[in-house]
C-alpha cells in the first residue's frame, strides 16, 4: 500500500489534534464533491442523445486518486447526496429536472457509478498507480470504464427500440469515447505532476 496524496499533504501538515485531522479529510471530501458540481456545469448538449458532453467524470476520476477509495467514494456519495436534496449540482438540462428525479432518468446510470469509479481509481492509486504518468491513466481508465458500464447499462431502458444494447451504445458512448480518452490523456498527468511537487513521488 502506498500513501495517498491526500495522505501525504496530511502528514505535511502536521496537525495535532484528531479532530483536526479529520477536519481536513471532511474538507477535502467536500472539496472534490464540489468540484464534481462545478465541472457539472460545463456541459454541452447534443441533439442526438440524452448525455450531454461534460467534465465530471474527470472530476471524479482525479478526485478519486487524490483521495483514495474510501475518501473518494465518500466525495461521489456526497454529491449525489446534495443532488438528491435539490441543489443544483447536476449538469444543466432543458428536459431532466434537478434533483432525485435526474437518477431515475437517462442519464443516471453515470451519475450513480461516479461513488463506484472513484474508489476502483483510488484504490489503484493506493497501490503506487497515480505515481507515473502511464499507469495513472491505467488507473483512471479502469475508473471510466465503470462509468461508461452503468451509464450505458442504465441507458437501454431509455433508447429505442427499447432494451436494444446497441443503440444504447450509440446514444451513451461512441459519441463520447474519443473525447473521453483525449481528456484522459489529459487528466492522467495531474497526479504525477503533483506527486513532483510533493518530492515524494516514489516514496
Amino acid at each position: 500500500m502506498h500513501p495517498t496524496l491526500l495522505t501525504t499533504l496530511l502528514t505535511a501538515s502536521r496537525a495535532d489534534s484528531r479532530a483536526l485531522r479529520t477536519a481536513e479529510r471532511l474538507g477535502a471530501v467536500a472539496f472534490v464533491a464540489a468540484l464534481t458540481a462545478v465541472a457539472a456545469q460545463i456541459s454541452v448538449p447534443l441533439p442526438f442523445t440524452p448525455v450531454p458532453l461534460t467534465f465530471q467524470a474527470m472530476a471524479v476520476l482525479v478526485g478519486g486518486a487524490a483521495l483514495g477509495s474510501r475518501l473518494g467514494m465518500a466525495s461521489q456519495l456526497l454529491y449525489l447526496a446534495l443532488g438528491l436534496a435539490g441543489l443544483p449540482v447536476f449538469a444543466a438540462s432543458p428536459t431532466l429536472a434537478q434533483g432525485p428525479a435526474r437518477l431515475l432518468g437517462p442519464t443516471g446510470g453515470y451519475l450513480m457509478a461516479y461513488p463506484l469509479a472513484a474508489f476502483v481509481t483510488g484504490w489503484l492509486a493506493e497501490r503506487g498507480f497515480d505515481r507515473r504518468y502511464f499507469t495513472a491513466v491505467l488507473a483512471m481508465s479502469c475508473g471510466l470504464a465503470v462509468i461508461f458500464a452503468g451509464g450505458v447499462l442504465w441507458l437501454v431502458r431509455f433508447v429505442q427500440p427499447a432494451g436494444a444494447f446497441g443503440a444504447a451504445l450509440a446514444a451513451g458512448f461512441y459519441p463520447f469515447v474519443l473525447e473521453d480518452v483525449v481528456k484522459l490523456m489529459v487528466a492522467g498527468g495531474v497526479m504525477p505532476s503533483l506527486w513532483r511537487l510533493t518530492g515524494r513521488r516514489d516514496s
